[in-house]
């Protein structure tokens, strides 16, 4: 059985007390879908909930870490070495809109690299968690990426920019387009968190995605890393999180994936 060290199992918690009103928010969601403005309202104010649970619990267990979140300003690390990096509710407009693909993400970093990451799916009751040099689990399941070989057999996963810019929108279709025509299929389930933790597990081969946040990507590139999975930027560089760019896949594919985005 996977034993969570102490760090893993603070990050767990945290996230399962932030998980619980989280869930009771989205089963109240489906009944303010008659007014739109009420449900993103509502949504808005969970989300803020959640953050604060996080925060609060995280930082009563390590008193010294920074914390870069989607909702408040960032704080400054007391150790000069580490800080979280939290997603309170990856899939905003899923759950908005009653769809049950959504999660928290939580990243640790240390000197400026990724060494820990939890995303829970509080839907589903899944807690993905790796931490660097120990592995990657679901629950207390080992993870491993996929073993597929070609590009032509695998499922991948991807994300829509956040830009209205039309020069970043034709950018991305031109990219979907030359990764359908190399590939099984296509998804896009609207968090990237969740994404990486399905490339970790091996039930999407690939994900890329452009113009993310560092609290999007930060635990899942962990994930997939444990997992035997390759994650860099999407230009083949590695991964940074000031850019938001992230192309993740098993061994195999990565390189192949890599070169079907570029048209090749």
């Amino acid at each position: 059985m996977a034993r969570r060290s102490p760090l893993i199992a603070v990050m767990a918690a945290a996230a399962d007390r932030a998980a619980r009103a989280l869930i009771r928010d989205f089963n109240e969601v489906e009944n303010l879908q008659v007014s739109k403005k009420g449900a993103n309202d509502f949504v808005t104010a969970a989300d803020l909930r959640a953050e604060r649970t996080l925060k609060e619990e995280l930082a009563k267990a390590r008193p010294g870490f920074g914390f870069l979140t989607e909702e408040s300003p960032a704080v400054e690390a007391g150790d000069g070495r580490s800080r979280f990096i939290v997603d309170p509710l990856d899939g905003t407009l899923n759950f908005i809109h009653s769809v049950p693909q959504a999660c928290i993400s939580i990243a640790v970093e240390q000197d400026g690299e990724l060494v820990a990451g939890v995303v829970f799916d509080p839907l589903r009751d899944e807690l993905f968690w790796a931490e660097r040099g120990r592995g990657a689990y679901v629950n207390r399941r080992r993870l491993r990426v996929s073993r597929r070989e070609r590009l032509a057999d695998c499922l991948i996963a991807h994300g829509r920019a956040r830009s209205d810019r039309p020069a970043d929108q034709t950018r991305l279709l031109g990219q979907m387009g030359h990764v359908l025509r190399h590939t099984r299929d296509l998804r896009r389930m609207g968090a990237a968190a969740l994404d990486l933790a399905y490339v970790a597990g091996g039930r999407f081969d690939g994900f890329w995605e452009e113009g993310l946040m560092p609290w999007d990507i930060a635990a899942g590139v962990v994930l997939v890393r444990e997992a035997g999975g390759y994650a860099t930027g999407t230009d083949g560089g590695p991964v940074d999180l000031a850019t938001g760019s992230v192309l993740a896949g098993n061994p195999h594919v990565h390189g192949q994936l890599h070169k079907a985005l570029a048209g090749r």
